[in-house]
């Protein structure tokens, strides 16, 4: 027989199906309707739309709505009294997810309205057969519209899901639609349809998608890392992080580990392998920084995979990340046409990425610095090297854009001010690395402000711990000088003193920058000190000040032996003649000296030991400058 003939009595043998299922649905016997019903099943063809749609004219909803009720034991179709509940029940969910394929049906108000029986039938019958084709039902009406969508969210959609998913096979066809489901619903979640119950269904589902990701070889383990990116880069994460940090199985961690790993180390598409370092530097959010290093155990993969491979593997595609995007941004910043109305948002885009690498390389920072500082090492010196390397080769590359940004008089902006952040990070560590470009730079990078800021404030106070140890060598101290940074250290000093006294305590950089101007006051004879005095007035009215109401005794002697430096440079007269400087701070001042300088002689249980050095820096300077300030000896000898 020809094939075109085979063709046309294929065509007719379903016309004449396609008739005969139609005569027997719009039968006045629901009998016949069921017939009918049955006849679709057999004979039509999933996407035959047009013949889906002519024959759920013909049923009419009504029908339908009554034969899912009976099947679940609330309403009668024929004189069986429901008797056979159970086909009825796998029937209708099976026609009713027929006729869905046709989006015109699955987005109707009848399909929406079956969303909360359709979930009933679910938390009823684990049956393979009717479960399969509620979640194909669910699937393509909540795709369809958005009420259907919002209908699946508030019938508790997310609270079955949970539910379900640990009990699906890896890899089936029920998995990836539970895992649709979810992507979908994230949406009304970023709506702010968020509770804390639904937190800690959203955890127990990430624990599971966790395993699709680890497990799986297949387009399936995309899915899955498609929707845990989803979920990890929402605006909700943070409050997910406690919810995650308390389920009972510790596997799920692993299992985003091994997932990680096995992207990373393959070709895959660049999209996806930033996925995984969004995973990756959540998850170091959630469980630390010691997360980076644990056994990776890899789907038909025998031989041992050494602990510190993921933290090699992140390390490596953070340094390629780095700057692929700083290479990107400054060619749209500084090259690319400023007509085009994207380059704003491609700006937006690539700083938010930025972000995020920028937070991995620093948390590795803070991962090798802890590691080096205990016992039982967990990476060896081949790792270690290794490690170090590519940090330095990635701060170096952070550095050249900021000498970029430096040579196109741009100081202002969030990927500048987190580029100082991360060099800051590195170099308290390692004061000495990128000597040169540090000399370069210092100036510029003190002088960076986020798009928030008014003046500089936060760069300053992500280079203090560098700063603090720069100072402690006369050549830290000579930089500071000619860069003119001392003036950025001590207005941030101030700034911290001004928000200490509002209750916004940062006592880690109070301190540190106190350190910095007290080692670059002590060693001012040993290099070009500036001869800007005045710099240092508004200090000595913060400090006086700061110190009123305080009973803290560090504090005081802190802030007393830097003042006590600074009165060096001048004298009471000059003190009162500058702007700003009242009698009643030069009252305050020398309140401050008078108090630190009672503690001596008292002992060392007034005064604790690690205090004494400061206390010998004010008395050493009040001897020296005492007769050039009469009112403070009046406080102090009165």
């Amino acid at each position: 027989m020809e094939p075109q003939s085979l063709i046309q009595q294929e065509e007719q043998s379903q016309s004449v199906s396609l008739q005969d299922c139609l005569k027997l649905l719009t039968g006045e016997r629901d009998e016949q309707r069921l017939a009918g019903l049955l006849l679709v099943t057999k004979f039509t063809k999933s996407d035959d739309l047009l013949s889906l749609k002519a024959i759920y004219d013909a049923v009419g909803p009504h029908f339908l709505d009554r034969l899912l009720r009976t099947g679940l034991g609330k309403g009668v179709v024929s004189s069986g009294n429901g008797e056979n509940r159970d086909a009825y029940l796998l029937l209708s969910v099976t026609v009713l997810s027929a006729f869905c394929r046709v989006p015109q049906i699955a987005s109707s108000k009848e399909m929406v309205s079956k969303i909360p029986m359709v979930l009933e039938v679910m938390s009823k019958d684990s049956g393979l057969p009717v479960l399969e084709e509620c979640y194909e039902f669910l699937y393509l009406v909540s795709a369809a519209s958005e009420d259907g969508l919002t209908a699946l969210f508030e019938c508790g959609g997310m609270k079955l899901l949970a539910g379900q998913m640990s009990a699906l096979s890896d890899g089936s066809h029920l998995m990836e639609l539970a895992m649709k489901l979810v992507q979908m619903m994230l949406k009304k979640l970023s709506e702010g349809f968020i509770e804390n119950d639904c937190l800690s269904e959203l955890s127990i589902i990430v624990a599971n998608v966790a395993r699709q990701f680890a497990l799986l070889q297949s387009a399936l383990k995309f899915e899955a890392l498609h929707l845990l990116s989803a979920i990890f880069s929402s605006e909700y994460l943070t409050l997910l992080h406690d919810a995650l940090r308390v389920i009972p199985n510790e596997n799920w961690s692993n299992h985003i580990r091994d997932g990680v790993a096995t992207i990373l180390q393959n070709r895959v598409a660049p999209a996806e392998k930033f996925e995984a370092l969004i995973l990756a530097e959540s998850m170091v959010s959630i469980k630390g920084e010691g997360w980076l290093i644990g056994q990776i155990n890899l789907p038909n993969v025998q031989d041992p995979i050494p602990a510190d491979r993921c933290l090699l593997l992140v390390l490596e595609s953070s340094r390629v990340e780095v700057a692929v995007l700083l290479n990107d941004l400054a060619y749209t910043k500084y090259e690319a046409s400023k007509s085009s109305s994207s380059t704003a948002e491609t700006i937006i885009s690539k700083q938010q990425k930025v972000t995020i690498v920028f937070s991995l390389v620093e948390k590795i920072i803070k991962l090798i610095s802890n590691i080096g500082e205990t016992e039982g090492n967990p990476v060896d010196e081949s790792t270690f090297i290794k490690v170090i390397n590519g940090l330095n080769e990635t701060i170096g590359v952070v550095l050249e854009y900021l000498q970029d940004a430096k040579e196109h008089g741009q100081k202002v902006g969030n990927d500048l001010l987190a580029s100082v952040r991360l060099v800051g990070s590195y170099l308290a560590e390692t004061p000495v690395a990128c000597k040169d470009k540090i000399e370069l730079l210092l100036g510029y990078m003190l002088s960076v402000e986020g798009e928030d800021e008014l003046s500089p404030f936060y760069s300053v106070c992500f280079l203090l711990p560098m700063l603090c140890q720069m100072t402690m060598e006369i050549e830290g101290c000579r930089l500071l000088a000619s860069s003119g940074g001392y003036k950025a250290v001590v207005d941030c000093l101030i700034k911290l003193i001004e928000q200490n006294r509002h209750g916004v305590e940062d006592n880690d950089c109070v301190f540190l920058a106190c350190d910095t101007i007290m080692n670059f006051l002590l060693k001012r004879m040993q290099f070009p000190f500036p001869e800007d005095e005045s710099t240092f007035f508004n200090l000595l009215k913060a400090l006086a000040v700061w110190t009123e109401k305080t009973n803290d005794q560090s504090v005081v002697m802190m802030a007393s032996s830097i003042c006590s430096l600074i009165l060096d440079l001048t004298s009471e007269n000059d003190l009162l003649n500058h702007p700003g400087f009242s009698s009643s701070c030069l009252d305050s001042l020398s309140q401050l000296i008078a108090r630190s300088l009672a503690s001596w002689g008292q002992g060392v249980s007034d005064v604790a030991k690690a205090d004494m050095d400061l206390l010998e820096i004010v008395t050493a300077g009040y001897s020296r400058w005492a007769d050039r300030f009469p009112q403070i000896r009046k406080a102090v000898e009165g």
